[in-house]
């Protein structure tokens, strides 16, 4: 076994939250940990996905003695109801995040708000869609392309544009599946309207509408997500930056950006670092002003500008409980309603900025694009002022930091390849030398780690134990959202230390590039990227998607976005693994249909494995990397 004692281990992490929860303690704080116990047991028919609340006969749930709703639907139909109206949950989330991007996009000039930082790769999607781009000038085009995006939306014809990113063989499964993604917001309505009373109850039908709505999300309103703030907010390379509670700083001014949407996030950066904003600070005794993250907006401006991360969705609270946060700036999802009463109890300003994200106990300062840089440093300087409010007898920012390095989108990953393996970098790169490594058994294949945090599974523990036994065995890690912190506060995103706990093969292929084994690939919407990634290999290696040694794990998933995302993952051809069960054991048809070998697999060539004993899920995607190698032959 290898000695992981240069990492911050998840004990190490625990004790640190336990020493935060003292303070809340000593001002009456409320805590999640407390409301756990106080939610548990959990309902056994929600876990079951046996409950509907369609319509106003029931609730019904389903029994032995009830076998079936007043209606006269039975367990599988109501189980697979309950897990389409979770996906398109989800879907909507994610989709709407982008389509604000394409709001945004609309609003960019030279002189503006917002600029073009990539204006090659605008163009490079311009012709991608079909969008004539000769003479024209770039913001016009970038306008252009807004009101294109935007139409993907409510396209009233066709197919998503994205859709023909794939290989031709995943697309032609979608066609015959009849799961291509049509108009963003049509599978969302679609699947709202399928699980109307008195409308759809097959389960088949449900659950290939579930795929088509995430499809929707992840070659749809996540991927226009991604690739426009790219467009915006300049497309990510490697950047060296700081992870953990201890990325707080005792004499300085810590505002906390919490959320997903990089819009406001990338103004609240530039505020803070204003010469005029630095010397009001001073003014109030600071040293300066830190920003640093919490969630998916932290993985955005730490990818972009080496923004600390201070921690991801369970650790939240946690910003505050150290006595030293501010502000909490947030935007949409993900949020702790709970932080509004909680930053009562400190001086804490708990700022709200989205009509989406509407919560009690907090200061609402609505967020538009035209009025962003206003109201940006209007934040800033609400959080300045208030250094003064500090109660110092509670201040604990405790000393737990690592070091990492982020910011590998699909670009960054093929230029560090070209670079290694000495050949011209032309405008798009390779992946063939990632592919020479995976056939000839330097790395055994490749992981994709997203997802959450889970109170029902020990915070960070699943993420990171699974990332080290992978590592042990040459797999390379690709991350984003919660499970990217999880890595980024274990040190597995170090390049120099944390190449030392992986096996010979890796290890080599680390030294060569200069690269941690554990990739930053930004944000949950940015699990796109991975797509992109997915399918570039296949076609530069000639093989389907579904047969590269490459799995998807989601051990700690909590939200419906979760579901959208593993629906997409599994829909491109990635056979995906879950720690958490997604409500859907209640139905032996649906869990057939989710996990079988002759469900969805036979549609897809992938399909979903659960096992929340996470020992035997990291065995599980183990022998699925060298089943597929294997059946390739190396």
């Amino acid at each position: 076994m290898k000695d992981w004692a240069t990492l911050t281990t998840v004990e190490e992490m625990e004790a640190v939250t336990n020493s935060l929860l003292e303070n809340g303690k000593k001002v009456g704080a409320d805590t999640w940990q407390q409301r756990v116990k106080n939610q548990t047991p959990h309902c056994g028919f929600g876990e079951a996905g046996t409950c509907c609340r369609i319509c106003s006969m029931g609730p019904c749930r389903i029994t032995p003695k009830s076998p079936r709703g007043i209606c006269g639907c039975d367990v599988h139909g109501i189980v697979a109801r309950n897990y389409l109206r979770f996906t398109v949950g989800g879907t909507a989330a994610h989709s709407d995040h982008g389509r604000e991007i394409m709001h945004t996009l609309h609003q960019t000039s030279p002189d503006g708000n917002y600029q073009i930082k990539d204006p090659e790769k605008l163009i490079r999607i311009a012709k991608e869609w079909g969008v004539e781009t000769e003479g024209k000038d770039i913001y016009d085009l970038a306008h252009e392309m807004a009101e294109v995006g935007l139409m993907e939306y409510g396209i009233p014809f066709g197919t998503q544009k994205f859709a023909k990113r794939p290989p031709q063989h995943t697309q032609d499964l979608w066609d015959a599946a009849g799961i291509t993604p049509r108009a963003i917001d049509r599978e969302v309505a679609t699947a709202m309207h399928m699980t109307h009373m008195g409308c759809s109850s097959l389960a088949e039908a449900l659950i290939r509408q579930s795929l088509r709505a995430g499809l929707s999300d992840g070659w749809g309103g996540s991927m226009m997500g991604t690739e426009f703030s790219d467009v915006m907010f300049g497309t990510p390379k490697p950047v060296d930056t700081t992870a953990n509670i201890g990325v707080m700083e005792k004499d300085m001014v810590n505002i906390i950006i919490h959320g997903h949407d990089p819009s406001l996030s990338e103004m609240v950066v530039h505020y803070a670092q204003d010469p005029e904003m630095i010397a009001l600070a001073k003014s109030f005794g600071a040293k300066g002003i830190n920003v640093a993250g919490v969630c998916c907006t932290s993985n955005e401006v730490a990818m972009r500008h080496g923004i600390p991360m201070a921690g991801n969705f369970l650790n939240q609270e946690n910003v505050v409980l150290t006595g030293a946060c501010e502000a909490i700036v947030v935007d949409i999802q993900c949020i702790f309603p709970a932080l509004g009463p909680l930053s009562k109890c400190f001086h804490t300003k708990f700022i709200t900025t989205s009509p989406i994200a509407r919560m009690p106990d907090s200061e609402f300062i609505q967020f538009d694009v035209e009025s962003a840089g206003e109201k940006a440093k209007a934040i800033v300087k609400m959080a300045i002022e208030n250094y003064q409010n500090r109660n110092w007898d509670l201040v604990n920012i405790p000393a737990q930091k690592q070091n990492a390095r982020v910011g590998y989108s699909v670009e960054a990953i093929k230029k560090v390849l070209d670079t290694v393996a000495n050949s011209q970098v032309d405008e798009f790169g390779t992946t063939k030398p990632l592919i020479e490594c995976i056939h000839s058994g330097v790395l055994r294949g490749a992981a994709a780690f997203v997802g959450c945090n889970n109170p029902k599974v020990r915070q960070d523990a699943a993420h990171i134990g699974l990332m080290k036994k992978l590592l042990e065995n040459d797999v390379i890690i690709i991350v984003s959202g919660c499970s990217a912190q999880a890595a980024a506060k274990a040190g597995l995103m170090d390049p120099e230390k944390a190449k030392e706990y992986c096996g010979a093969g890796l290890k080599r292929v680390c030294e060569l590039a200069n690269i941690p084994p554990v990739l930053h690939m930004g944000s949950c919407v940015d699990i796109s990227r991975m797509m992109v990634l997915a399918s570039d290999i296949a076609k530069d290696w000639g093989i389907n998607i579904s047969q590269i040694p490459l799995v998807g794990c989601a051990p700690e998933w909590m939200s419906e976005k979760a579901v959208s995302i593993g629906n997409y993952v599994v829909a491109t051809g990635i056979e995906t693994f879950l720690g958490v069960d997604p409500y859907s054991k209640g139905s032996s048809e649906v869990t057939e249909l989710l996990q079988g070998e002759h469900g969805i697999n036979d549609w897809v060539e992938a399909k979903f494995v659960v096992d929340t004993d996470i020992d035997s899920l990291g065995d599980k995607m183990l022998e699925c990397i060298e089943a597929k190698r294997a059946a390739l032959g190396i």
